[in-house]
This record gives structure tokens, sequence and C-alpha cells, in this order.
């Protein structure tokens, strides 16, 4: 039974798996738009969005927060220069997830993350 489970496997040990996680909200802060599954897309959105809100707040301790999850220093000053300046307006909802078929391969389902505006 998997009472009180909460979030996806995704068939990787939680390190592999927060190692995955740390790279797409890493890349999707850098590009502002990545494809990826549907199931890996819906668990990085929160973290994502999390990462938006702590640099909106702009203080050293948001900054070292953020610099402990995401690799790239260069990506951590866009987010707190740029990204959130644009979204300093916004009380939320800064990721849209738009569906674009199934994969070839495997016939998972393909998404694209996007930051919005």
């Amino acid at each position: 039974m998997r009472h009180k489970v909460a979030g996806r496997g995704l068939g990787r040990s939680m390190g592999h798996r927060k190692a995955l996680f740390r790279n797409l909200v890493t890349d999707l802060l850098d590009y502002e738009k990545i494809r990826t599954t549907e199931a890996k897309a819906k668990e990085v959105q929160g973290i994502a969005e999390k990462m938006i809100t702590l640099s909106k707040n702009g203080g050293l301790n948001a900054r070292r927060r953020v610099l402990s999850y995401i690799y790239d220093e260069k990506v951590v000053g866009k987010l707190f220069d740029d990204l959130a300046t644009r979204f300093a307006e916004r009380p939320g909802g800064y990721t849209r997830i738009t569906k674009l078929g199934p994969r070839l391969g495997d016939g998972a389902i393909v998404v694209q993350l996007e930051l919005v505006e």
C-alpha cells in the first residue's frame, strides 16, 4: 500500500532522482523552456516555482538557499536579476506545461515546460 507516499519515483534511486530534478530546474531557468516527459515536468514544476518565489524575496539567505539547489551560479544570477523582476507583480503560476504528443521510441507523453510571459 502507498499510504502517505508522495511524489513519483520515476524508476530511479533517491540520489539519481534528486540530481535529475536539479538538472531540469537549472536548465529550465537557464533556457526558459525544456522538453521532457509529462511525469518529470509535473515534478519539476513545483520546485522551479519555489525557486522563483525565493528569488523574489531577494535576500542573502534566499540566494544561499537557491545556490544550495541550483548547480550554476550564472543561472542563480539570472534568476535574481532578470526573472525576479519579471515576475515581481505575479503572485504565482510562473510555469506552463504544453503537451506535444507521444514520443516515437516508447510512447511516453512529451511536454514542453516553459516560463510564462
